[in-house]
C-alpha cells in the first residue's frame, strides 16, 4: 500500500470526512523520496469550531504511524460551512531547489 493510500484510509476511519484530497507532491521537491511530501484537503465536521491548531493536532493524530516517513505535510482543513463558502485549495510552491 502506497503512503498516499495509507494517509487516505487512515484519514477516512479517523475524521470521517465530506471531502478529501490527497496530493502526492514527492515532484515538486529535491530529494530521493518518492512518498515523503502530500498535500491534503480535508473537509470534516469533525472540524467545526475548532482553531486551526486543533484541527492539524486531529490529522496527526490520526497519522500519527504515518508521520515518522513522511517529510512534508501541507494541511488546508475546512468545516463542512468554510468548504460552502470558499472551495479552495492553495497551490503548493516548488521547493527552492526545484525553481533554479
Amino acid at each position: 500500500m502506497t503512503m498516499q493510500q495509507q494517509i487516505e484510509d487512515q484519514v477516512k476511519q479517523m475524521l470521517t470526512p465530506i471531502y478529501m484530497r490527497v496530493d502526492n507532491e514527492s515532484h515538486m521537491h529535491a530529494g530521493p523520496a518518492a512518498d515523503s511530501h502530500f498535500k491534503l484537503v480535508l473537509v470534516s465536521p469533525a472540524f467545526e469550531g475548532l482553531a486551526r491548531v486543533k484541527r492539524h493536532q486531529c490529522v496527526y493524530k490520526a497519522l500519527a504511524a504515518q508521520m515518522t516517513h513522511i517529510h512534508a505535510l501541507a494541511l488546508h482543513t475546512y468545516s463542512p460551512k468554510e468548504w460552502q463558502d470558499s472551495q479552495t485549495i492553495p497551490t503548493s510552491p516548488l521547493c527552492a531547489s526545484r525553481r533554479n
